[in-house]
């Protein structure tokens, strides 16, 4: 079976996508041939099988205004290209992968088509249109969380499956570092104390900087927390500046992107989650995995994943957020941890994405 994986961009801000994609296609059967596909940018992260960089003009994939007319250039080579790789099924990264694709489709009858949501997506008539255009047996829709897949259903009218994104636990665990150990290579102090951690893009939705002005808030009445960000993005600067303005240098690390921070959860004696929306939030199953509790915001995807174990706290309420800081102290993270461990049911889950992932490519 010849697989083409057709994503929107590559690099570091694509990471957990690209995490989510090569997990599917890892479950693709040994007959499987996969060819990724990157319309934007470069640097596949996680991609199996080989890569194609398309590097093509941003604008166009957008169809803005005079761009849109190069659209029909663009999909004459993908097809062009379809042709050559021979591709039985193509995976497309989200609706915007889907825009332009899907109306080839209908002119290479071969070929099925995968769409995987990974966020909310507001659809347009347009949009909801080109989703129905393709027959069942031709096109499957697929999200990474059931409170997803539900609200596409309602939008579109048809059948949306449910793909939670799971790890392998047995290798997930194999490469995980010691408490001690993960401390030292995210330069961390060592010092005793309750480590906070944060992970993720640095960027408004995740809402570190209100988790920030919270920990300034609860530090002060807790001396000994410490708080490190690791993550990359356009707020670098703006939290850095913000750390400093607050009296918090020493207390709060801003350490960057970590290629391996799968390995890395354990320097954390709790994770905090403060994102005002996700489409799946994996870092909460990571930490899970790791044996670190997580206190996150109020949103379905994470109760859908830790169910009643979860501390979770009202989206951007500072004044909750601080509170639960403060608790942290006081609380043994290690029962927390077994809870949620247990609500996650990483073993079931997953099975449970593997056989899913199996029916999503060979249906």
């Amino acid at each position: 079976m010849n697989i083409v994986n057709m994503m929107w961009a590559g690099g570091t801000p694509y990471m957990s996508i690209h995490k989510v994609h090569r997990q599917v296609l890892s479950n693709a059967g040994a007959d499987a041939r996969i060819s990724n596909w990157l319309l934007l940018g470069s640097g596949l992260c996680c991609g199996l099988g080989s890569t194609r960089e398309w590097h093509m003009p941003a604008r166009a994939l957008k169809g803005r205004h005079l761009w849109r007319l190069l659209r029909p250039w663009l999909r004459m080579r993908l097809r062009k290209a379809l042709a050559e790789a021979r591709a039985e099924v193509v995976l497309l990264d989200g609706i915007g992968v889907a825009r332009l694709v899907l109306p080839l489709l209908q002119s290479i009858p071969g070929v099925r088509a995968k769409v995987l949501f990974h966020g909310k997506t507001r659809l347009n008539g347009s949009d909801i249109r080109l989703l129905r255009m393709l027959p069942a047996e031709r096109l499957s829709i697929a999200a990474v969380s059931n409170t997803l897949a539900e609200s596409l259903e309602r939008d579109l009218g048809r059948p949306v499956q449910t793909l939670r994104m799971a790890l392998d636990p047995l290798a997930f665990a194999a490469p995980l570092l010691s408490r001690d150990a993960a401390r030292q290579a995210l330069q961390l102090p060592q010092a005793p104390g309750v480590m906070l951690g944060a992970v993720g893009r640095l960027v408004e939705s995740k809402g570190f900087e209100m988790l920030v002005e919270a920990f300034a808030k609860a530090s002060a009445l807790q001396p000994g927390l410490q708080l490190a960000i690791i993550g990359e993005g356009p707020q670098h600067a703006a939290l850095q500046r913000r750390i400093g303005a607050l009296g918090l240098a020493g207390r709060v690390h801003l350490r960057g992107y970590r290629e391996d921070m799968q390995q890395l959860y354990r320097a954390f004696d709790w994770l905090l989650v403060p994102s005002r929306s996700e489409g799946l939030g994996l870092v909460v199953q990571e930490a899970v995995m790791a044996d670190v509790p997580v206190v996150c915001s109020d949103l379905q995807v994470f109760r859908e994943q830790l169910r009643d174990t979860g501390g979770y706290l009202p989206i951007a309420d500072q004044a909750a957020w601080a509170e639960a800081i403060e608790r942290c102290a006081a609380l043994s993270p290690s029962a927390v941890a077994a809870q949620q461990r247990h609500a996650l049911a990483p073993e079931q889950a997953w099975q449970a994405f593997c056989t899913g992932s199996q029916s999503l490519l060979r249906s």
